[in-house]
């Protein structure tokens, strides 16, 4: 299962992802697209988020089972800590 969250993002944005996920909450988008459309998606979110905050968390091959990407401005960095992915948020 793929979850995306937009924060401060464009209307069109929102309209865009509604065409191959769920928006289950205002910005909260949630379904199982193939890595295909991931990939394609992502790159059409991380070119066009402006000033807002995009974060997708996506199924991947680790222990967890999961990966996480962020773009836009004052984002939270996904890190990881001896192969356990966990999430910070840039210093001031």
């Amino acid at each position: 299962m793929t979850v995306i969250v937009l924060v401060a993002a464009a209307p069109g944005l929102r309209g865009h992802l509604t065409r191959w996920l769920v928006e289950v909450q205002a910005g909260v988008f949630v379904g199982t697209p193939s890595r295909r459309i991931r990939d394609r998606l992502w790159t059409v979110l991380s070119d066009r988020i402006g000033d807002g905050q995009v974060v997708m968390v996506e199924p991947a091959g680790n222990e967890q089972g999961w990966a996480v990407r962020t773009a836009g401005k004052q984002r939270w960095a996904p890190v990881d800590f001896d192969g356990l992915m966990l999430v910070a948020r840039q210093r001031r």
